[in-house]
């Protein structure tokens, strides 16, 4: 079940990549990026405000900030000024780090211990994918990788601080917590800018906004949070290797990006890498 709830997770996510790149077309990257927080902040407010729900005591608020830094800022913000650069379908790719990512942040923070099979696996998934980016960069990481790789690093800590607090709150209600204590962060810079922005946006950028703000920020982690915290973050958080093959292909039918041969290729070396790696045994700290 945590897998399965995982995999809706990632079919959320996979559209988040090219809608973003669709919507800066008429947003600014930041505005887009931490936009989305605001309005995913109102509706997460109504929710818990209607569920009744009390207060996180102080050690869960402190985590909170933490899931917020990670997926309410920083992924967002990296990922859409990267976006502004490189395609949605090479973004999908250099992405496809977070499962590796994850599962190291999830042994930091939760205190999963995979195997060495498993850290086999993803390593040759991760090298795979680095030598993609220097290959479609001409021979060299682009700044945009660089941020790509910020929003990687950003992401793995929410989730594997998120997939924990889970357990005992619930995802939906993590994920909740993080976007209201983000919002006083945020109002103030963004809601002129974003109002301003969305004046002048097409219909199609209207659409593709609530999109990210409502799946992408919000509904999407409720899957998410809740199969990191059934079947352990390093295991399920293997499921976001599927994630490059439905971004490129999302890709491909809403932008009419092309499908680079060297972006499949990596994807499948990707996925068979970690085939054996999906079902090694994850160890928890004592």
């Amino acid at each position: 079940m945590g897998l399965l709830y995982g995999f809706i997770g990632v079919c959320s996510f996979s559209l988040t990549l090219p809608v973003t790149k669709a919507v800066i077309s008429d947003l600014s990257p930041l505005t887009a990026g931490l936009g989305r927080a605001l309005i995913a902040a109102i509706l997460a407010c109504l929710v818990l405000l209607i569920k009744r729900v009390p207060f996180p005591t102080w050690q869960q608020t402190k985590k909170l900030f933490l899931v917020a830094g990670g997926v309410v800022v920083g992924f967002p913000f990296f990922s859409s000024v990267a976006l502004e650069h490189v395609p949605a379908n090479h973004g999908a790719v250099i992405i496809a780090l977070l499962p590796l990512a994850t599962a190291g942040a999830g042994a930091f923070f939760a205190g999963e211990r995979p195997t060495r099979t498993y850290w086999i696996s993803s390593i040759i998934a991760c090298v795979t994918i680095i030598a993609y980016a220097i290959s479609s960069g001409l021979g060299a990481l682009q700044w945009a990788d660089l941020s790509l790789l910020g929003a990687v690093i950003s992401a793995a800590i929410g989730y594997a601080v998120g997939g924990q607090l889970s357990k005992t709150m619930g995802g939906w209600q993590v994920i909740s917590w993080s976007l209201v204590f983000a919002f006083p962060f945020l109002v103030v810079p963004i809601a002129g800018p974003l109002i301003a922005e969305l004046k002048q946006a097409t219909w199609t950028t209207w659409l593709g906004f609530g999109y990210i703000c409502v799946v992408s920020q919000f509904l999407g982690f409720f899957a998410w949070y809740h199969g990191l915290a059934l079947g352990g973050v390093a295991r399920v958080s293997q499921t976001q290797y599927l994630q490059p093959f439905l971004s490129i292909l999302a890709a491909w039918l809403l932008l009419s990006e092309e499908v680079p041969l060297g972006a499949i290729a990596a994807a499948v070396i990707v996925v068979i890498a970690v085939a054996k790696g999906k079902s090694a045994p994850v160890k928890e700290r004592a």
